[in-house]
């Protein structure tokens, strides 16, 4: 009350909610439909990338209708078979979808906090580069020291990275976005800067020496590149996810990101959750880095990310900040990447395409009302529960 000494301040602590499997079901069905919206329009610019579709409407309207149905099946074929029509393109999909799992996880848990973890590309740079060190560097070792070594390093320097504009965040109030970005472009030049110097292999070509065998993470088939770093990281997305929903710290740091002034209310340390955050967040991008590192190239190069980093943020608003979104998300990532390169070299289609493709679901998915309105699905309401806390203050 105006005026008055003393007064409550209400403020809400989320809590967890029983499973409403409806409207799981349902926004499941909204991203099927988005991504089904997403190709019917991306097969409009598959059609009219194809110089036959000109030339068979030059023979007349029936004839060039039916090349576009021939141009887009084409397509859509080799990209299923890009990605999934024989045991090297599935392992391809689940190879390329590792380093979209643990990038996508880095920016969920920062998301989780309220920070947006802009700087996921530089921080997996500054794990690629710690573990290719420690895997050429490090020398005598067994494969089971050697490769939690090196991942646990290129952990540790994600971590250390991101923790600097988490700390700035927490007691300066500098901007997480702004400091990150800046952090991204020292990464880019000092990871040039080793690959040109120190760290340089001898030759002219700016790469690392190639890492120990006993650093290299386990190929299943020596003929395929897919390997155990794929179930590394869905077991660290069930670990993220048994850390956000099933311990104390995870429920700190979703308070923090869904009411800051509810969890200082509660006693919850807003900073401290904040260097958390952004230190697990580095440590998952640096992990990206390391399994790319000790798992593919086996060494590092100048410019060796396909921006990971940058799709992360895609991936961790597809997923909705939750480890089996981004997982799902990856996947998908991962088919669409390595299915690309099948419906180049098949069907003639540029790899471009599934760059529209991609931009097609994220829109479609961020809209989910049009998907709504478009296939006329009525919305699942749920009541939304909050517990309160009360505290005495002006």
């Amino acid at each position: 009350m105006s005026g008055s000494t003393t007064g409550a301040r209400v403020v809400a602590i989320p809590r967890a909610r029983g499973v409403n499997w409806a409207r799981i079901g349902q926004t499941l069905l909204v991203y099927v439909l988005a991504f089904v919206s997403a190709l019917l329009v991306s097969a409009l610019f598959i059609a009219f990338s194809d110089l036959e579709v000109y030339r068979a409407f030059g023979e007349g309207i029936g004839r060039g209708l039916a090349q576009v149905g021939t141009t887009i099946a084409n397509a859509y074929l080799a990209l299923l078979r890009g990605g999934f029509g024989s045991a090297y393109n599935l392992s391809e999909s689940l190879t390329a979808s590792v380093p979209y799992i643990f990038a996508g996880l880095a920016v969920a848990l920062g998301f989780r906090c309220g920070l947006f973890n802009i700087g996921v590309e530089g921080q997996l740079f500054m794990g690629a580069i710690a573990s290719a060190y420690l895997g050429y560097a490090v020398k005598g070792l067994p494969a089971y020291v050697h490769v939690p070594l090196a991942l646990l390093g290129g952990a540790l320097a994600g971590a250390l990275w991101a923790a600097l504009p988490g700390l700035l965040k927490a007691w300066r109030g500098a901007h997480e976005v702004i400091t990150t970005i800046m952090m991204n472009y020292i990464a880019f030049r000092l990871t040039d800067y080793l690959l040109t110097g120190p760290m340089k292999r001898p030759g002219y070509a700016p790469v690392s020496p190639i890492i120990e065998d006993t650093a290299k993470l386990y190929r299943f088939r020596p003929e395929l590149r897919f390997h155990i770093g794929f179930f590394i990281a869905l077991g660290v997305a069930v670990l993220v996810w048994w850390f956000l929903w099933k311990t104390t710290l995870g429920f700190e740091i979703r308070t923090v990101g869904a009411n800051p002034d509810a969890a200082r209310y509660a006693g919850i340390s807003v900073t401290r959750n904040f260097v958390l955050a952004m230190g697990m967040s580095g440590a998952l991008a640096g992990l990206a880095g390391a399994n790319e590192v000790l798992g593919v190239n086996y060494f590092m190069a100048q410019a060796f990310s396909s921006g990971y980093g940058f799709d992360s943020i895609a991936l961790a608003l597809l997923g909705k900040s939750h480890p089996l979104g981004v997982v799902l998300s990856s996947f998908l990532w991962g088919f669409l990447r390595s299915g690309a390169k099948g419906m180049e070299s098949r069907a003639n289609v540029p790899i471009d395409i599934i760059f529209v493709i991609q931009a097609l679901v994220i829109m479609f998915v961020a809209a989910p009302e049009l998907v709504r309105v478009i296939y006329r699905i009525r919305a699942v309401r749920e009541a939304e529960e909050a517990i309160f806390t009360r505290g005495w203050g002006s």
